[in-house]
């Protein structure tokens, strides 16, 4: 008998002004996807500069991503940047506040465990969730103070 795991791994990033959640499922973790991932962001809000803040996995720090980077913010000043990566202390999950949407979505997963009978039941009622959770969270509050959200 052989004991196969299906897996899925997910992108997500929560917009801090509107508390958003942008989720996109790929099938690893590597450079290529979160190239994909930050470019997708970038028609998400078109235009407009994106802030990430990321741990510090070593697709994060890939040679690709400081290119893209160069690319995307060609000459350009910092302050003008359309696209900033800052990375969060070393393990320190507790800063990020896209840990807490994942624990919830996966607690959420452990609630309806009796109605996700297929993989692919997990994957949507995953998805589902995520797609309409807002997370409170002082969290936000840690990286944008001045920022009156009501």
């Amino acid at each position: 008998m052989t004991n196969f795991r299906m897996r899925q791994t997910y992108y997500g990033a929560v917009n801090f002004l509107t508390r958003e959640f942008h989720l996109q499922a790929f099938p690893s973790g590597n450079s290529e996807n979160t190239l994909a991932y930050i470019k997708w962001l970038m028609e998400v809000y078109p235009g407009k500069k994106l802030l990430l803040l990321w741990d510090g996995v070593s697709d994060h720090r890939d040679g690709k991503l400081k290119e893209f980077l160069s690319e995307v913010n060609g000459g350009r000043e910092e302050k003008d940047w359309r696209v900033t990566l800052l990375r969060f202390a070393p393990n320190a999950p507790e800063q990020n506040p896209v840990e807490g949407i994942w624990l919830a979505g996966k607690n959420y997963l452990r609630r309806q465990f009796a109605k996700n009978k297929i993989f692919a039941q997990v994957k949507e009622s995953f998805c589902s969730f995520l797609n309409s959770f807002f997370l409170r969270s002082v969290k936000f509050q840690w990286y944008a103070p001045q920022l009156q959200i009501t």
